[in-house]
């Protein structure tokens, strides 16, 4: 494990695998280098990449600031881009593919971006409740956080009743979930609204591809359609039989393609 500081002081913890051109990967909400997707991904692209998984802010063995900001987020994938050499490819899952576009539409050095079901909402898709962030802040505040992962699980991200329930009795899973749960308003703020910003999308110069799973949730499959199509020249791709809980081998051979040269 390497650290980086970033922009405001905060300590980023980082590793670094295989060899090639860098790639970034950045999770989505809960998930770190400890917990969630990238771990199984990483070595997946290790042999045609040079691969960092980091925790991003509050979340494992990384840092904190004071105030967040999701600025503060692009300026850590900044000082994780310079670790890198100065320039990499970025790859998001879920609100981590929203954190890899913003930090291409901030004008970061780029590569590629890989954008995989960011959580949005089309335009003409049911609205978002106002105030997700708000909601979050206060269960954390309270000291609730079970309960914050339980709003996120169940009126965020719409998973049933009852297999939020059956997550509480999983060994570790509960346990890492509420250990993270303060960095929820995050992912909540990264998203802003979870309408599909069009403008800024519209900005970015970065070649992109988004993706989206066959069986995943129709609104998920038409937030990602309307970002490809925000995004100037972007590329759209849809892996069958796959679900916004995407396995990494069925994602890696796509990353390969749109990744490499």
């Amino acid at each position: 494990m390497s650290t980086i500081t970033s922009r405001d002081g905060t300590s980023i913890a980082y590793e670094r695998t295989g060899s090639g051109p860098a790639v970034i990967l950045i999770d989505g909400a809960l998930c770190s280098r400890a917990f969630g997707p990238m771990p199984k991904l990483a070595p997946l692209l290790a042999p045609h990449f040079t691969v960092f998984t980091y925790d991003r802010r509050g979340r494992n063995e990384s840092g904190d600031g004071k105030a967040y900001a999701k600025e503060r987020e692009v300026e850590d994938l900044d000082a994780l881009i310079q670790a890198a050499g100065g320039s990499a490819h970025l790859v998001g899952l879920s609100s981590g593919a929203a954190l890899a576009l913003e930090a291409a539409a901030s004008g970061l050095n780029v590569t590629k971006v890989a954008a995989y079901e960011p959580p949005y909402i089309a335009e003409g898709g049911v609205q978002a409740p106002p105030d997700h962030e708000g909601t979050l802040k206060a269960l954390i505040a309270a000291g609730r956080r079970g309960d914050a992962v339980k709003y996120f699980m169940r009126d965020m991200v719409g998973v049933p009743g009852i297999f939020v329930f059956l997550m509480r009795w999983m060994p570790g899973v509960w346990t890492k979930m509420k250990a993270v749960a303060h960095t929820l308003p995050y992912d909540a703020a990264v998203m802003s609204r979870f309408l599909v910003p069009t403008e800024r999308l519209a900005t970015i110069k970065t070649p992109t591809v988004v993706l989206h799973g066959g069986k995943t949730d129709p609104r998920l499959q038409k937030a990602a359609q309307a970002v490809a199509a925000a995004v100037p020249a972007a590329q759209h791709r849809t892996l069958e039989g796959q679900t916004h809980n995407v396995d990494p081998k069925v994602l890696t051979p796509a990353l390969v393609e749109f990744l490499g040269p």
